[in-house]
């Protein structure tokens, strides 16, 4: 039995970092303005897998490649279902995961479906790109969830404290929307490149800008009140006694000092794509630390 669980908390575990390879391929076919390379037909290229172009072959990838995503979320969500106990966290993690890996799916269609590619700059696609950021990052969340909670056949049930009960889901829904407008930048970024940093910055504030350039300075004003709230929940932690807590707590921090480090350059840099892409891969690193960081914080709530 302890080997079957060792199995798949390795095969949880790979999921995680397969899906983390995913969003970066994805930011990739974003940069590349390759999201029209199979055409409007999904899920295959124009009805065919083969075409020339280096457009196709990079937007088809990422199709195959998260197509591969879906059915690994599908596999760990049976696997643990046959392999843990009722009600032991990890099931109901995978539950989570399979649902929402499933709207991944339709969310990332849609985005082809209806066009929202490459140059495209409407609303529309700012609002599904901002729900696809929000469902892959929860998604995120519930792969790692049901990776640490594998390894823990005894692992308590979440119990929300009696005080300081609205930092956790504030800080959540905080990060939450720091990455949605981070991806609506990273769009305006890729569609107006800026030629120099004082236009970049003047861009932001003219009336005459176009409304995704405008838009970029939520995302820093996001990052600013998810920074207080990170800081205020890392600082808790720092008191507590517990050592693994305070392990990961400094996981956490060392990772949110390189994430804030990464932003700055990334505007003063002119947001190019290699930074963007370390830019994305530490957000969602950090986002999965937090999240299993709150996660063993709240385990340890209902212990004594």
């Amino acid at each position: 039995m302890r080997h079957s669980h060792r199995a798949l908390r390795t095969f949880a575990w790979g999921t995680l970092a397969y899906h983390v390879a995913v969003i970066l391929w994805g930011a990739y076919v974003r940069f590349t303005g390759s999201g029209a390379g199979c055409g409007n037909r999904w899920p295959l290229c124009d009805g065919v897998i083969s075409h020339p172009q280096i457009q196709t072959l990079i937007e088809f990838t990422h199709r195959m490649s998260s197509g591969a995503a879906l059915v690994s979320v599908v596999c760990l969500w049976v696997w643990t279902r046959l392999a843990m106990p009722r009600k032991h966290p990890s099931r109901w993690a995978g539950t989570i995961a399979l649902l929402l890996i499933v709207n991944e799916a339709l969310l990332g269609a849609f985005l082809v479906l209806f066009g929202h590619v490459t140059q495209d700059k409407s609303i529309a696609r700012v609002v599904f790109l901002s729900l696809h950021s929000v469902n892959t990052m929860l998604l995120l969340g519930a792969i790692a969830i049901t990776a640490f909670s594998i390894g823990k056949p005894s692992f308590n049930m979440l119990h929300w404290p009696a005080t300081g009960r609205a930092l956790i889901p504030a800080f959540a829904l905080t990060t939450l929307l720091a990455g949605a407008t981070g991806t609506v930048t990273a769009l305006g970024d890729t569609l107006f490149p800026a030629a120099s940093l004082g236009s970049s910055l003047a861009q932001d504030f003219s009336s005459e800008s176009h409304y995704l350039l405008r838009l970029r300075i939520l995302h820093p004003a996001a990052a600013l009140i998810t920074t207080v709230l990170i800081a205020r929940f890392l600082a808790g932690i720092w008191r507590s006694q517990n050592k693994s807590l305070r392990s990961l707590a400094v996981v956490a921090s060392l990772i949110f000092l390189f994430q804030l480090a990464l932003g700055v350059f990334n505007v003063v840099l002119l947001a190019p794509m290699w930074l963007q892409i370390i830019h994305l891969l530490t957000a969602d690193a950090l986002w999965i630390t937090l999240v299993l960081l709150a996660t063993t914080w709240l385990s340890t709530q209902g212990a004594g």
